[in-house]
């Protein structure tokens, strides 16, 4: 699901799977996800555009795939 709303800027963390030059820039909401069980994520070159919500399975599907491919 897409959303255009979300949690406070300051409340975003880059990931660390960014590679920090521009590229692949990914951000998520930690604070979101412990407080609701939903994991945010959005590119982090357009702050103010929609972001995914993911199941925590989903995002560790995520996350898994960035190491294998990272």
């Amino acid at each position: 699901m897409t959303k255009t709303h979300g949690p406070r800027p300051d409340e975003w963390v880059k990931s660390t799977y960014s590679d920090g030059h521009g590229g692949q820039c990914i951000e998520w909401a930690p604070k979101h996800a412990a407080a609701t069980g939903e994991v945010l994520v959005r590119d982090s070159k357009t702050p103010g555009g929609p972001h995914l919500t993911l199941s925590p399975q989903s995002f560790a599907g995520l996350v898994a795939f960035a190491k294998a491919h990272g």
